[in-house]
């Protein structure tokens, strides 16, 4: 009886004894986890890493693309600017120009007016008045002429210049220069520096 309570109170302790530490925590089991623990997250950096520089480079492409695309539309903006500028000017020039031709055109229809009032003037009249009113209307002509930019062309006493005059008598005389323009039948008008009528004269030697 005393050997059956011995068996009995010898299993007891030995259920009561702890598992061994091995038994119990798996220290093998933990290792392999945590290493592979570790190597799915270096597996996931290294996946971030490329995923961020697969990024990095379709966001340097987009920004090239961008930036060529700004360049275009700067060099188209500037090729329409300097176009409508060239255009402004040129239609600035044209009218200009348009405007002058009808104004020398218009001063060309009245120059006949002054001829005839430059001829009155030459006439003798012992009418003083008549004389005087001549004068006060060629002067208000000339005037006018002045106010419109028309100059008269300087011809007697001068070289003659065939971009200004129109010889049409030729005269020797030993006592006159050269090319001297001595006498002027029609005075010629310039306006600005297109010339509106040539001056006709009579040129010596």
């Amino acid at each position: 009886m005393t050997d059956m309570n011995e068996d009995k109170e010898k299993r007891e302790e030995t259920a009561a004894e702890p598992a061994p530490e091995e038994t119990r925590e798996n220290p093998a089991g933990e290792g392999a986890d945590k290493k592979a623990d570790k190597k799915e997250e270096k597996k996931d950096k290294k996946f971030g890493r490329k995923k961020d520089d697969e990024r990095t480079a379709a966001l340097e492409k987009e920004k090239e693309a961008l930036e060529k695309d700004k360049a275009a539309l700067n060099d188209k903006y500037l090729r329409i600017c300097a176009e409508y500028d060239n255009f402004r000017r040129r239609s600035q020039k044209e009218k200009d120009g348009l405007y002058g031709e009808v104004k020398a055109n218009t001063v060309l229809q009245f120059l006949p007016v002054y001829d005839n009032l430059e001829r009155a003037l030459k006439q003798g009249t012992e009418d003083e008045a008549y004389r005087k009113g001549v004068e006060m209307i060629m002067t208000q002509f000339a005037n006018t002429l002045e106010k419109l930019g028309v100059k008269k062309i300087e011809s007697l006493g001068q070289t003659f210049d065939p971009k200004l005059h129109n010889a049409v008598m030729h005269v020797d005389d030993e006592s006159q220069g050269e090319n001297l323009i001595v006498d002027v039948f029609q005075e010629g008008f310039m306006l600005g520096d297109k010339v509106i009528r040539f001056a006709m004269v009579k040129v010596a030697n």
